[in-house]
């Protein structure tokens, strides 16, 4: 082990799912620099399922909901480790409290104007300060910090194979058919239903390709599946609340596209190098887009600023949300044809 190379890393993000996506490339980019480094990931319950076929780590899972009896046990796995660097890379109090049980030399966290609600405490490292940077290139950024060699990362996710089977079933031709994940987890993200109905469509009847709909249990997600079928005039295949975290990230990575709004679903699929047509207005495709798949995304973000907050988006604090009644309304149907069209070729 050389002096730069770190022995114990112990990284922590416990959330989103789409950020969790993000963080994979740090695991990757440290583990290809520095073959022989630990890994220890602080991560949440629901987000541990999207990575743990990820080799070479120890997985620490913390559930959001356990409070001070969660943070106790934390602090029991630990045992009384040392680490060589923490990787603090989430700004919520409840990671700041977590990072409190984690005993570092090296603390590396956000630099100052990401950091908030006490994060400034707990590290004693920052990563370089970024102008507007997306929000998976700072990520990408602790790795960067700590000298890892970042060019040309693999940042698809471990597929394990009874997804794969799932996939295969539902998708025998790979790069066939469009997949249609409507809902993000924060209702004011979502795209109405006659705009994807419009638009699956459109798909259905102008290239012939089979259209999926994919998506979580919840009833918001199938209240949202239903209501898209009831407005076309076509069929789509509704398998909403049908398919496991890992199966959807199969299905995502075998489709020819994938339509979403900002959500988990519209990194995951650019990680597997599949194209996204991301639907954004209340939030900027610029800072939380789908990596490598920007130049797709319909993105109105600039209209909601000035329409909803009365000003221009580069006056707006980086990353703030929009999620006003009817901001996504501002998306045109015929712009996520014209950018489904561009995709297919057909």
């Amino acid at each position: 082990m050389t002096a730069d190379q770190p022995g114990r890393i112990c990284l922590l993000r416990l959330s989103a799912l789409g950020d969790v996506c993000n963080t994979v490339p740090v695991v990757r980019a440290i583990q290809r620099t520095w073959p022989e480094v630990e890994i220890s990931w602080i991560i949440g319950r629901s987000e541990h399922r999207l990575v743990s076929e990820l080799p070479g780590v120890e997985f620490i899972v913390f559930d959001k909901r356990s409070g001070w009896t969660g943070w106790r046990r934390l602090r029991r796995q630990l045992g009384g480790r040392r680490f060589d660097v923490l990787l603090h890379a989430q700004v919520s109090t409840r990671a700041n409290l977590l990072a409190l049980a984690v005993r570092a030399r090296r603390r590396i966290g956000f630099d100052r104007a990401r950091s908030r609600e006490g994060h400034g405490l707990v590290v004693n490292e920052r990563i370089p300060a970024a102008h507007q940077q997306h929000q998976a290139l700072a990520l990408l950024s602790f790795a960067q910090h700590l000298g890892a060699d970042c060019r040309d990362v693999d940042r698809a996710l471990p597929v394990p194979a009874d997804a794969l089977d799932f996939a295969l079933e539902h998708q025998p031709v790979a790069g066939r058919a469009v997949l249609i994940s409507p809902a993000s987890s924060h209702a004011g993200r979502n795209w109405h239903a006659q705009g994807y109905a419009e638009v699956a469509d459109w798909i259905i009847g102008q290239t012939g390709r089979p259209v999926l709909l994919i998506g979580g249990p919840s009833r918001l997600e199938q209240a949202l599946g239903q209501e898209i079928q009831a407005h076309m005039r076509q069929e789509a295949i509704n398998l909403i609340g049908r398919d496991t975290l890992m199966q959807a990230v199969a299905m995502l990575e075998r489709a020819a596209c994938v339509i979403t709004p900002d959500s988990g679903p519209a990194h995951f699929a650019a990680a597997m190098g599949t194209p996204v047509v991301g639907l954004y207005a209340a939030t900027w495709a610029r800072r939380s887009g789908p990596l490598g798949s920007l130049e797709h995304c319909v993105d109105c973000y600039e209209q909601a600023a000035r329409q909803f907050a009365g000003k221009a988006p580069e006056a707006l604090r980086w990353g703030q949300r929009l999620e006003y009644p009817g901001v996504m309304d501002l998306i045109p149907p015929e712009q996520v044809i014209e950018r489904v069209r561009r995709i297919l070729g057909d």
